[in-house]
């Protein structure tokens, strides 16, 4: 365990595991339809990495960058869209937002209603981590790896001020860390 955590909340095998699990039911929802998974930079990288190569089906791989939270462990309410949509439009496809975490709701909420103005045949959610206690916004995703309780997660993608996302578990970081930052 790295020692700037307090503890390892899902470790490699937990991780695996799931992911494992998550791409069996993709692959049943998906059957068929193609569809576009939409990663959300930097975060979600390692979860997205592991899940579509879980996914038995054919399927197309975008990107966005999105954040609220800086160099912060509260989000700062404002959405900051650094890297677009890759085209051609989600008009008529299945996309799949891909997240490392859902907490508060606030960067998901925007992506969801910018991708709903391109009119997708259909719009889902996956996360990672779900962290429901700490909603802002009412919003929920359609498949989640693990529900969470409300702590400061680092590991497989997740950082603070970019540190942390090389580790191939999830921990709780020490408050001691980003009180001082």
């Amino acid at each position: 365990m790295h020692r700037d955590l307090l503890n390892v909340s899902y470790d490699e095998n937990a991780i695996r595991k799931r992911v494992i699990e998550l791409g069996l039911r993709l692959a049943a929802d998906y059957a068929g339809k193609n569809p576009v998974f939409l990663g959300i930079l930097n975060g979600a990288f390692m979860f997205l990495s592991d899940l579509v190569r879980a996914c038995d089906f054919p399927l197309e791989l975008r990107f966005l960058r999105a954040s609220s939270y800086g160099a912060s462990v509260v989000t700062s309410g404002t959405v900051k869209l650094t890297e677009p949509i890759d085209s051609p439009p989600l008009t008529g496809r299945h996309v799949l937002i891909v997240e490392d975490i859902l907490d508060s709701g606030v960067t998901l909420s925007r992506i969801r209603e910018l991708l709903l103005g391109e009119n997708p045949a259909s719009l889902r959610l996956c996360a990672f981590l779900d962290k429901t206690s700490c909603r802002r916004l009412p919003i929920e995703a359609d498949y989640v790896g693990f529900s969470c309780e409300a702590s400061f997660f680092v590991g497989y993608g997740l950082d603070y001020a970019g540190r942390y996302r090389n580790l191939p578990y999830i921990g709780v970081l020490k408050p001691e860390i980003y009180e001082t930052g």
